[in-house]
């Protein structure tokens, strides 16, 4: 009876082993394209986005659909199942398997040159900033000087202050028209400047955007996208092949974005 508890407690040790093997492993996929091929890994740190992946290359989803959208020194999207077989003239962009992705937006994932990410519908309409279903973008970026680091910086902490006034605005507004209509213009004028006062004072007391050192190396020496972090999910990254994302980057172009000459795709597991 000892002799199998023991080995019972041994083949427990061993698939537990077993389990945390398997989920340190990194799924890989290959991205074929008349360029040359491009190797991923996925994430094990945004699941949701890694699984729903799988699950569309598994099921052919992404075959001989499109690089539909390419911008030099930014990004090449694809994704959109309404480009497959898509005429020239048709725009692209707004296709997808019907649903979206939770965010799994992480901090330390973020828009270096090479990474996989999804794409999304802007703020306004999507300020849960939800994934496309299958759009994604592999980021092509560029190199930042610590100086235009710097300016990201106060442009990122601007449109936070910015987004603070305004909201204080709108809570105001109700009263400053009030005060308009009675010809109490100095009145206004003063809430006005009230607002303000509360907004910088708001803004004081958040924390406020900074890049780390590593950020910094990583733009500064491998290039990227950095206005986009905090923003987009990022959930892989280019192993092989990055100078395939160079070459595509660098097609000519449509004012649509969409490259004149297709640029397909074909996208597979690999098994490791």
């Amino acid at each position: 009876m000892k002799l199998v508890k023991y080995l019972l407690s041994v083949l427990a040790v061993v698939i537990m082993i077993g389990c945390s093997k398997f989920k340190s492993q990194q799924q890989l996929v290959k991205i074929e394209t008349p360029y040359g091929d491009i190797k991923v890994k996925l994430y094990n740190e945004t699941p949701l986005h890694r699984d729903n992946f799988v699950k569309l290359t598994k099921d052919g989803y992404f075959d001989d659909l499109l690089f539909h959208r390419v911008i030099h020194n930014f990004m090449i999207q694809g994704g959109d199942p309404d480009s497959k077989d898509a005429p020239a003239e048709k725009r692209l962009g707004n296709g997808g398997p019907g649903y979206t992705i939770p965010a799994e937006i992480t901090p330390k994932l973020i828009h270096k040159k090479g990474v996989l990410a999804a794409a999304r519908l802007g703020d306004s309409v999507n300020p849960d900033r939800k994934s496309s279903g299958s759009q994604f973008y592999l980021v092509q970026g560029k190199v930042f000087s610590q100086g235009a680091l710097d300016t990201l910086e106060m442009r990122f902490n601007s449109k936070k202050r910015e987004k603070i006034r305004r909201e204080l605005m709108l809570e105001a507004q109700t009263e400053m028209i009030k005060l308009q209509k009675e010809g109490k213009a100095d009145a206004a004028t003063n809430l006005m400047i009230e607002v303000e006062e509360k907004a910088d004072k708001a803004f004081e007391g958040t924390e406020k955007f900074k890049f780390t050192e590593e950020q910094r190396k990583v733009y500064s020496t491998v290039g990227g996208t950095p206005h986009l972090d905090g923003a987009y999910t990022v959930f892989g990254e280019i192993v092989e092949g990055l100078d395939i994302v160079d070459k595509i980057a660098e097609v000519e172009t449509d004012s649509y974005d969409r490259p004149t000459k297709d640029v397909t795709m074909k996208i597979e597991l690999i098994e490791e």
